[in-house]
């Protein structure tokens, strides 16, 4: 026995040692490469960072849960983000990403898509999808936990991410990893106004915002985002095929959700008891729709440069 431990503690000493368990990473389901998930930091920083958005907050954190505690899913965990700029949806990929890989972006096994700067070419769409669906099986097998990102969705060219059909039910098997453990995220401003449209009708109507519920928005972002021909999803078999876990819709922000967002910005600076910078911020943002002002039409996105200007 001795002998034995003796030449795995040489072998794990060994220049080879990450090599093999490269390999191991990527047959064995006991092995999650990097992966390290806080699911109550996650939830933390949501609650505490995020805010007007408790949907957003309860879908991400059960739907997360809910994923990793199931040590042999079926299909992957799709969440697609809806809602207007500025709202939290950069900010909670961020967050998910952070609480998954502690190294976040700077992980090998978190990838981003851009479609302004990876798919600038509508012409080469066929191309794109080869290379696309390449990408996403390379690394799949290299890491069965890899977390995928597609921002600007609306900018994506029609046709293309349907070829990310085939991984993301339970059918296709992609050689030598488990492919049902992967996480897929589309951020996008497609569905906005059905969003906004909501919001305001509820408002209209006398009922408090956290009386708001996700199902009053599943179907409407779905059919929204399938029939707009300035969305990724025009048209599309994903879609189709009901292959997205949960639509997270993104509330359009009230002024008062503004103004928490200075607050955090001004103590981040060390600035926390400048109400006058508050106040000023919020004012000077734009509010829509005319008569009513109730919500920024840029969300919080302004709100740093504006803080510039006051403090």
């Amino acid at each position: 026995m001795l002998a034995i431990l003796s030449v795995l503690f040489l072998y794990l000493c060994s220049p080879v040692c990450g090599v093999f368990q490269k390999l191991y990473c990527t047959i064995s389901d006991s092995c999650d490469c990097d992966f390290k998930p806080n699911i109550k930091d996650l939830e933390w920083d949501l609650y505490k960072n995020v805010y007007g958005q408790h949907l957003a907050q309860d879908i991400v954190s059960e739907e997360v849960a809910r994923f990793l505690q199931n040590k042999s899913p079926e299909r992957p965990l799709v969440l697609s983000f809806h809602g207007s700029s500025g709202t939290g949806k950069t900010l909670v990929s961020s967050m998910l990403r952070n609480h998954l890989y502690g190294s976040a972006m700077s992980s090998p096994y978190v990838h981003q898509f851009v479609p302004t700067l990876h798919f600038p070419l509508p012409d080469r769409v066929q191309e794109y999808r080869e290379e696309l669906k390449s990408w996403v099986q390379g690394n799949l097998t290299e890491c069965a936990r890899s977390v995928f990102l597609f921002d600007e969705m609306e900018k994506m060219p029609p046709g293309l991410i349907d070829v990310l059909e085939p991984f993301l039910g339970p059918s296709h098997v992609v050689f030598r990893t488990n492919y049902r453990k992967a996480i897929y995220v589309f951020i996008s401003t497609s569905g906005e106004e059905v969003i906004h449209r909501k919001v305001l009708e509820s408002r209209q109507a006398g009922r408090d915002r956290e009386e708001i519920t996700a199902e009053d928005f599943q179907e409407a972002i779905a059919r929204t985002v399938y029939n707009s021909t300035a969305s990724g999803f025009f048209q599309s078999s994903i879609v189709r095929q009901q292959l997205i876990t949960r639509f997270v819709p993104f509330l359009p922000l009230s002024r008062r959700h503004v103004e928490r967002c200075v607050r955090s910005q001004l103590c981040q600076r060390g600035s926390c008891g400048r109400g006058d910078v508050v106040e000023a911020v919020a004012g000077d943002m734009t509010y829509a729709p005319v008569p009513g002002h109730y919500f920024s039409t840029t969300g919080c996105k302004a709100v740093p440069a504006k803080i510039n200007l006051f403090l």
